[in-house]
Protein backbone atom coordinates (compact mmCIF):
# COMPACT_ATOMS: atom_id res chain seq x y z
CA UNK A 1 0.00 0.00 0.00
CA UNK A 2 2.83 2.26 0.83
CA UNK A 3 4.37 2.05 -2.37
CA UNK A 4 1.38 2.57 -4.33
CA UNK A 5 0.49 5.90 -2.46
CA UNK A 6 4.14 6.70 -3.31
CA UNK A 7 3.46 5.71 -7.03
CA UNK A 8 0.77 8.25 -7.49
CA UNK A 9 -2.19 6.08 -6.47
CA UNK A 10 -4.66 6.85 -3.73
CA UNK A 11 -4.89 4.35 -1.19
CA UNK A 12 -6.89 3.84 1.57
CA UNK A 13 -5.82 1.47 4.79
CA UNK A 14 -8.00 -0.33 6.70
CA UNK A 15 -8.53 -3.16 9.75
CA UNK A 16 -10.38 -3.44 12.35
CA UNK A 17 -8.49 -1.39 14.86
CA UNK A 18 -7.92 1.57 11.83
CA UNK A 19 -6.83 3.89 14.95
CA UNK A 20 -3.21 1.47 14.25
CA UNK A 21 -2.52 2.74 11.29
CA UNK A 22 -1.09 5.98 11.90
CA UNK A 23 1.95 5.43 11.41
CA UNK A 24 1.85 3.20 8.12
CA UNK A 25 -0.36 6.59 6.61
CA UNK A 26 2.02 9.09 7.78
CA UNK A 27 4.91 6.69 6.11
CA UNK A 28 2.94 7.08 2.91
CA UNK A 29 2.39 10.64 2.56
CA UNK A 30 -0.55 12.44 1.28
CA UNK A 31 -2.26 10.14 -0.47
CA UNK A 32 -2.56 7.42 2.38
CA UNK A 33 -5.32 7.32 4.67
CA UNK A 34 -7.20 5.34 6.91
CA UNK A 35 -10.52 4.06 7.58
CA UNK A 36 -13.20 1.74 8.91
CA UNK A 37 -13.21 -1.57 6.90
CA UNK A 38 -16.92 -0.39 5.76
CA UNK A 39 -15.71 3.10 4.35
CA UNK A 40 -12.82 1.55 2.80
CA UNK A 41 -15.12 -1.11 0.56
CA UNK A 42 -17.25 2.09 -0.28
CA UNK A 43 -14.17 3.81 -0.60
CA UNK A 44 -11.50 1.56 -3.23
CA UNK A 45 -12.20 0.25 -7.00
CA UNK A 46 -9.19 -2.17 -6.66
CA UNK A 47 -9.10 -4.22 -2.92
CA UNK A 48 -5.95 -6.03 -1.55
CA UNK A 49 -7.11 -8.44 1.70
CA UNK A 50 -3.65 -9.28 3.36
CA UNK A 51 -5.22 -11.24 6.65
CA UNK A 52 -4.62 -14.53 7.84
CA UNK A 53 -6.35 -18.03 5.73
CA UNK A 54 -7.84 -19.13 8.42
CA UNK A 55 -10.31 -15.76 8.72
CA UNK A 56 -11.38 -15.51 5.09
CA UNK A 57 -14.62 -17.49 5.15
CA UNK A 58 -16.30 -15.43 8.30
CA UNK A 59 -14.26 -12.37 5.84
CA UNK A 60 -16.15 -13.45 2.83
CA UNK A 61 -19.57 -13.94 4.49
CA UNK A 62 -19.33 -10.31 6.72
CA UNK A 63 -17.94 -8.04 3.62
CA UNK A 64 -18.53 -10.45 0.22
CA UNK A 65 -21.59 -8.76 -0.78
CA UNK A 66 -19.79 -5.39 -0.56
CA UNK A 67 -16.71 -6.57 -3.15
CA UNK A 68 -18.81 -8.01 -5.18
CA UNK A 69 -18.09 -7.09 -9.04
CA UNK A 70 -14.85 -5.82 -7.65
CA UNK A 71 -11.23 -6.85 -8.63
CA UNK A 72 -10.07 -8.20 -4.93
CA UNK A 73 -6.16 -9.17 -4.73
CA UNK A 74 -6.07 -11.92 -2.19
CA UNK A 75 -2.29 -12.72 -0.33
CA UNK A 76 -3.68 -15.47 2.46
CA UNK A 77 -1.56 -18.52 3.04
CA UNK A 78 -2.80 -21.53 4.47
CA UNK A 79 -0.69 -22.55 7.62
CA UNK A 80 -2.11 -25.17 9.79
CA UNK A 81 -0.39 -24.22 13.26
CA UNK A 82 -2.61 -20.69 12.77
CA UNK A 83 -5.18 -21.25 10.29
CA UNK A 84 -6.35 -24.93 11.91
CA UNK A 85 -9.24 -26.70 10.21
CA UNK A 86 -9.73 -23.90 6.97
CA UNK A 87 -6.13 -24.94 6.23
CA UNK A 88 -6.16 -28.65 6.76
CA UNK A 89 -9.15 -28.79 4.79
CA UNK A 90 -7.57 -26.34 1.73
CA UNK A 91 -3.49 -28.45 1.83
CA UNK A 92 -5.59 -31.75 2.05
CA UNK A 93 -7.71 -31.19 -1.11
CA UNK A 94 -5.42 -30.75 -2.82
CA UNK A 95 -6.99 -28.23 -5.13
CA UNK A 96 -5.04 -25.10 -4.46
CA UNK A 97 -5.70 -21.46 -2.63
CA UNK A 98 -7.83 -20.15 -5.83
CA UNK A 99 -10.01 -22.61 -5.71
CA UNK A 100 -11.09 -21.79 -1.94
CA UNK A 101 -10.50 -18.36 -2.14
CA UNK A 102 -13.18 -18.14 -5.20
CA UNK A 103 -15.47 -20.29 -3.08
CA UNK A 104 -14.94 -17.76 -0.07
CA UNK A 105 -15.21 -14.47 -1.81
CA UNK A 106 -17.97 -15.13 -4.34
CA UNK A 107 -18.84 -12.45 -7.31
CA UNK A 108 -15.38 -11.18 -7.08
CA UNK A 109 -12.71 -10.55 -9.54
CA UNK A 110 -10.38 -12.40 -7.39
CA UNK A 111 -6.46 -12.36 -8.22
CA UNK A 112 -4.31 -14.46 -5.95
CA UNK A 113 -1.16 -12.09 -5.66
CA UNK A 114 1.90 -11.10 -3.54
CA UNK A 115 1.30 -13.94 -1.06
CA UNK A 116 4.60 -16.00 -2.54
CA UNK A 117 6.74 -12.81 -1.60
CA UNK A 118 8.13 -12.16 2.06
CA UNK A 119 6.77 -8.84 2.91
CA UNK A 120 10.25 -8.09 4.34
CA UNK A 121 10.66 -8.50 0.52
CA UNK A 122 8.53 -6.00 -0.79
CA UNK A 123 9.92 -3.26 1.40
CA UNK A 124 13.52 -4.12 0.53
CA UNK A 125 13.58 -5.01 -3.34
CA UNK A 126 11.28 -2.75 -4.95
CA UNK A 127 11.87 -0.65 -7.59
CA UNK A 128 15.67 -2.71 -8.16
CA UNK A 129 17.28 -2.82 -11.09
CA UNK A 130 16.33 -5.77 -13.15
CA UNK A 131 15.40 -8.36 -13.11
CA UNK A 132 13.24 -7.38 -10.66
CA UNK A 133 11.53 -9.67 -8.24
CA UNK A 134 8.64 -12.12 -9.76
CA UNK A 135 5.32 -11.59 -8.26
CA UNK A 136 3.16 -14.49 -9.66
CA UNK A 137 -0.55 -13.82 -10.42
CA UNK A 138 -3.57 -16.04 -10.96
CA UNK A 139 -6.81 -15.00 -11.91
CA UNK A 140 -9.89 -16.18 -14.57
CA UNK A 141 -10.36 -12.58 -14.97
CA UNK A 142 -8.57 -11.56 -17.39
CA UNK A 143 -8.65 -8.11 -17.59
CA UNK A 144 -8.56 -8.04 -13.78
CA UNK A 145 -5.35 -9.82 -13.53
CA UNK A 146 -4.32 -7.35 -16.13
CA UNK A 147 -5.06 -4.45 -14.07
CA UNK A 148 -3.10 -6.09 -11.24
CA UNK A 149 -0.11 -6.45 -13.04
CA UNK A 150 -0.10 -2.89 -13.65
CA UNK A 151 -0.23 -2.69 -10.39
CA UNK A 152 3.02 -4.99 -8.85
CA UNK A 153 4.78 -2.69 -12.12
CA UNK A 154 3.82 0.14 -10.12
CA UNK A 155 5.18 -1.06 -6.59
CA UNK A 156 8.38 -1.94 -8.19
CA UNK A 157 7.98 -5.48 -9.50
CA UNK A 158 7.56 -8.12 -12.36
CA UNK A 159 4.52 -9.68 -12.53
CA UNK A 160 4.55 -13.11 -13.36
CA UNK A 161 1.02 -13.89 -15.39
CA UNK A 162 0.29 -17.66 -14.45
CA UNK A 163 -2.80 -18.73 -15.53
CA UNK A 164 -6.22 -18.89 -14.13
CA UNK A 165 -6.91 -19.49 -10.32
CA UNK A 166 -6.78 -23.55 -10.43
CA UNK A 167 -2.59 -22.94 -11.33
CA UNK A 168 -2.35 -20.85 -8.12
CA UNK A 169 -1.83 -23.89 -6.09
CA UNK A 170 1.82 -23.51 -8.47
CA UNK A 171 2.79 -20.63 -5.93
CA UNK A 172 1.54 -22.04 -2.76
CA UNK A 173 2.92 -22.50 0.06
CA UNK A 174 5.87 -25.16 -0.32
CA UNK A 175 6.20 -24.64 -4.32
CA UNK A 176 9.64 -23.95 -5.63
CA UNK A 177 8.88 -20.27 -6.05
CA UNK A 178 7.23 -19.94 -2.35
CA UNK A 179 9.74 -17.13 -0.44
CA UNK A 180 12.38 -17.58 -2.65
CA UNK A 181 12.95 -14.03 -3.76
CA UNK A 182 13.11 -15.04 -7.14
CA UNK A 183 13.28 -12.59 -10.26
CA UNK A 184 11.05 -12.53 -13.05
CA UNK A 185 12.78 -14.18 -15.22
CA UNK A 186 13.42 -16.99 -12.39
CA UNK A 187 10.14 -17.51 -11.98
CA UNK A 188 8.85 -17.98 -15.53
CA UNK A 189 12.14 -20.65 -15.91
CA UNK A 190 10.92 -22.60 -12.87
CA UNK A 191 7.38 -22.14 -13.72
CA UNK A 192 8.01 -23.21 -17.29
CA UNK A 193 6.22 -19.93 -18.70
CA UNK A 194 6.73 -17.46 -21.58
CA UNK A 195 8.88 -15.14 -20.61
CA UNK A 196 8.06 -11.42 -21.54
CA UNK A 197 7.83 -10.52 -24.89
CA UNK A 198 8.13 -14.09 -25.85
CA UNK A 199 4.88 -13.71 -29.05
CA UNK A 200 3.54 -18.05 -29.09
CA UNK A 201 2.02 -18.82 -31.71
Amino acid sequence: GKLWAQAGHEVRFSSRHPENLDPLVAASGPNGSRSSIDKALVFGDVFLISIPYGSLPVFGEQYGSQLSGKIVMETGNPYPERDGDVAKRVLDSGLGTGHWSARWLPGTRLVRAFNSVWDQTLVREAHRMPPQVGVPLAADDTEAAEIVAGLVRDAGFDPVLVGPLSRAREFDVGTPVYNTNMSGPEVRNVMRLPHAGTTLR
